[in-house]
């Protein structure tokens, strides 16, 4: 039968390892306590500085997108003050353009007037067809700038493309058709540069004459 013996308790160790391993535990619990000690004035430091850092983040994204809508207001401001620029100056260049034109149709109804008083047996001779060439360097000029002449006779009248300078009685055409051209009209492109001035029929109440236009 085996003896059984009384359980042995494991004396302290006093040795050098012992002693070494006693001290490092009291030291590590030392720096533990030391670490716990600083560890919540720490974290309630860094708690404070982040919750300051968002609250300046916040406040410079507000910042930020305040200078981009002035911005992005300034840019549209420009946009239509360009916009508007452009269109005035194209208004004004226009506008100078019409009035040289005008002034240049001036000098196309000389030569038309010229041209129409000349006598036919004149027509041969050199400086006279310098003349119709200068008359045909006009009229190209004017197509390239969109100008044309209206035609207008046989046409009911228009206020917007005529100006009626005389009324005749007549029962040759209905009321209100012009009869004759006393001054050629133009257009610049869709609108009228220089409305014609014109004679205009007027046989209110008189009974048109066989073969007339009704």
């Amino acid at each position: 039968m085996t003896e059984k013996r009384p359980p042995q308790h494991e004396e302290p160790q006093h040795g050098p390892n012992g002693e070494q391993a006693e001290h490092t535990r009291r030291h590590r619990t030392r720096a533990e306590e030391r670490a716990e000690a600083l560890e919540l004035p720490a974290r309630s430091e860094l708690m404070s500085r982040v919750d300051q850092l968002e609250s300046e983040l916040a406040a410079a994204q507000e910042e930020a997108g305040e200078l981009r809508a002035a911005w992005q207001r300034t840019a549209a401001d420009f946009a239509n003050y360009k916009r508007r620029t452009e269109q005035e100056r194209e208004a004004v260049m226009g506008l100078a353009n019409e009035m040289l034109l005008l002034k240049l149709l001036n000098v196309v109804d000389d030569f038309d007037r010229a041209l129409a008083a000349m006598p036919r047996e004149l027509e041969h001779l050199g400086w006279i067809e310098g003349i119709w060439l200068l008359e045909r360097k006009l009229r190209a000029l004017l197509d390239s700038e969109g100008v044309t002449a209206m035609e207008v006779v046989g046409q009911p009248f228009d206020p917007r493309e005529h100006e009626a300078v005389v009324h005749e009685d007549t029962t040759e055409a209905p009321d209100g058709t012009v009869i004759a051209e006393l001054q050629r009209g133009y257009r610049l492109r869709d609108r009228v540069l220089r409305p014609a001035l014109v004679k205009v029929a007027n046989n209110t109440g008189q009974e048109a004459a066989p073969g007339g236009n009704s």
